[in-house]
């Protein structure tokens, strides 16, 4: 189940969320698999960057970048691992980050409205659906080839 949940929900906290009120494994199991996916998007976003990379202004061309979030993603993740930056700063860090993640999902949930997302029409709701149900079945199809 936590390999499902950490496979198939978009946003981390809700995959955090989801997996720790079914079980502890599958809490962690939902939060490992959800952070893979957010490490493989390293490699996709530079590699977009670099195909994409010719972009036309006023007829010239420019460079587009590697984005600066990816670049500070990448290097505090190298210094984490690495023991670069100490156990009580990290300690700090996360806790802190761990309220600013509350405090954004319940900024979310407070600004959502079913009402204004039913005013967008059926296209976009169909689209959200289709795109879950696409992942959902990728991922039971991956389980059962296991």
């Amino acid at each position: 189940m936590g390999f499902f949940l950490g496979a198939t929900i978009h946003d981390v906290a809700q995959v955090v969320g989801a997996g720790y009120s079914i079980s502890l494994d599958a809490g962690d199991f939902a939060t490992f698999t959800k952070l893979t996916r957010v490490v493989l998007l390293v490699p996709v976003v530079a590699t977009v960057s670099l195909v994409y990379r010719a972009k036309v202004i006023d007829g010239n061309a420019t460079a587009l970048p590697i984005p600066a979030f990816l670049v500070g993603f990448v290097l505090l993740m190298v210094a984490n691992s690495t023991g670069l930056i100490p156990q009580g700063l990290a300690s700090t860090i996360s806790r802190i980050s761990q309220f600013c993640l509350v405090v954004a999902v319940a900024a979310l949930g407070m600004k959502t409205s079913f009402k204004s997302l039913l005013t967008l029409g059926w296209r976009p709701i169909l689209t959200i659906l289709s795109e879950t149900l696409f992942l959902a079945l990728l991922v039971i199809g991956a389980l059962l080839l296991e």
